[in-house]
């Protein structure tokens, strides 16, 4: 994958820079500037700035807060009366209750049979801020199914975890913070799953001025089920069983009838790594040791990288810790502390 000094303009998309800045204008009152951080530990070890985006301190806990505000936002008053629906396999759905209930959208989540299952806490939380949550299918895009049915039988609005321009705008918002923040920044690190956080970040950070192509973007996907990985090795986008993982934010696919992330992870980041289930639980250690930050394992994937050697680089490197949404009394014992 080579990355190109131009804003993404493809056959099916014309998504640039601007549109990252009105979604950073939309969505100001709802969603925090987080702090970008120096990590010592990480920096001594690696002999170079390492710096972390805690985008866990957001106040659903996620990365997702960003996309879900732009798009719930640029709504008519009409549809956002009607209602949102939204499929996730977890933080999306949250972060897009939360919107929801902060504008006084009604919202229907649609989760899968083993999310429900293996993530009971965050169902409750989304309960708890007022959504309908319907349990459809074994998978993501199961799931995804039974929301394109209540947008054809109920009217609703479809808030797509990362297939959309309005979240992939909003997630873009975080590549416009990291410039601003270190201008400096070489390369940055990117949790990889359906695409919308590393295609806004990418768009942003390699069309904000004339050095930017030059910085390396970098997705971070588990070795368990890597979709949008191996569908850039097949050329299309492709299906991949589901199996669980302690990443499990990570999972899902990118769908077949993919109109945006794919052909942007294509076109704009610079290369994709795979970490195990082992070097995601070393990297929860070794945050939670160094940094005393108990995070998910999606959240941690960049640092895994890292640890692995894995992402190889000179000059200042940013990884995005996406979130800390767990059922942490399970991590806990997971990870043996």
């Amino acid at each position: 994958m080579k990355a190109e000094s131009h804003s993404i303009c493809s056959h099916t998309i014309d998504l640039n820079l601007l549109h990252i800045y009105e979604a950073k204008k939309r969505i100001s009152p709802l969603v925090r500037h987080t702090p970008l951080v120096k990590s010592n530990p990480l920096s001594s070890l690696f002999n170079r700035d390492v710096f972390l985006k805690l985008e866990f301190l957001q106040d659903p806990g996620a990365f997702k807060v960003r996309g879900a505000t732009n798009k719930i936002l640029s709504l008519s008053p009409t549809d956002r009366k009607r209602g949102v629906v939204t499929f996730s396999t977890g933080n999306h759905g949250l972060c897009t209750c939360w919107v929801a209930k902060k504008t006084d959208t009604p919202a229907v989540v649609c989760v899968s049979k083993r999310v429900a299952k293996l993530s009971p806490k965050r169902i409750e939380f989304m309960r708890a801020l007022g959504a309908e949550v319907v349990v459809s299918g074994d998978t993501q895009d199961e799931a995804g199914e039974m929301a394109k049915e209540l947008v054809a039988s109920r009217g609703l609005t479809l808030i797509h975890p990362f297939d959309d321009p309005f979240v992939i705008a909003g997630q873009g918002t975080i590549g416009l913070e990291l410039l601003e923040d270190e201008p400096s920044i070489s390369s940055v690190l990117v949790p990889l799953s359906g695409g919308g956080l590393i295609s806004g970040i990418a768009l942003a950070m390699k069309s904000a001025s004339p050095r930017s192509p030059s910085i390396k973007v970098i997705g971070v996907s588990i070795e368990n089920a890597p979709v949008m990985y191996e569908s850039i090795k097949a050329g299309h986008p492709i299906e991949m069983k589901e199996v669980d993982s302690i990443a499990e934010s990570l999972l899902g696919g990118i769908g077949l009838d993919n109109r945006y992330t794919f052909e942007m992870v294509r076109d704009l980041v610079d290369g994709i790594v795979l970490v195990s289930e082992e070097e995601i639980e070393n990297a929860l250690s070794f945050t939670l040791e160094n940094h005393h930050w108990l995070l998910e394992g999606a959240g941690v994937a960049g640092i895994a990288a890292l640890l692995s050697n894995k992402a190889s680089g000179t000059g200042k490197t940013a990884i995005i810790l996406s979130g800390s949404n767990c059922e942490a009394r399970s991590l806990l014992k997971q990870l043996q502390i």
